[in-house]
């Protein structure tokens, strides 16, 4: 059901090189990528924990929830996007990607998959 999903989201991101629908742990529950070389693994571990810490410290300065995360690189884009509770989406878009179509389509999955997750 999720991978279904995940693979009609990162279809409809033009430049979109992988997308996973990660735990609050770190692991992907669920990915699809272009990309046989891009560690998903070790990508999620690493930026759903900087995730859970900015968000962590947006709550005690009363700042509200932390609903997405971006960061760019030569390489690309990265977005952390909160689904539910103990739940993100991580795209990874090309530095051609469509940025601005990668959030909208990120909003229209959360609510998607927030359903399925709550």
């Amino acid at each position: 059901m999720f991978l279904e999903r995940l693979s009609r989201v990162n279809n409809r991101i033009e430049g979109a090189i992988a997308l996973s629908l990660v735990a609050a742990d770190g692991i992907p529950v669920e990915s699809v990528s272009n990309d046989p070389d891009l560690d998903l693994e070790v990508l999620s571990a690493e930026l759903i924990a900087q995730a859970r810490t900015i968000a962590e410290n947006h709550r005690e300065l009363s700042m509200g929830e932390v609903r997405q995360i971006t960061v760019s690189t030569e390489r690309g884009t990265i977005m952390v996007s909160s689904v539910a509770p103990g739940y993100y989406l991580l795209l990874v878009l090309g530095p051609d990607g469509s940025y601005g179509r990668a959030r909208f389509e990120l909003r229209r999955a959360r609510l998607a998959f927030e359903s399925d997750l709550v």
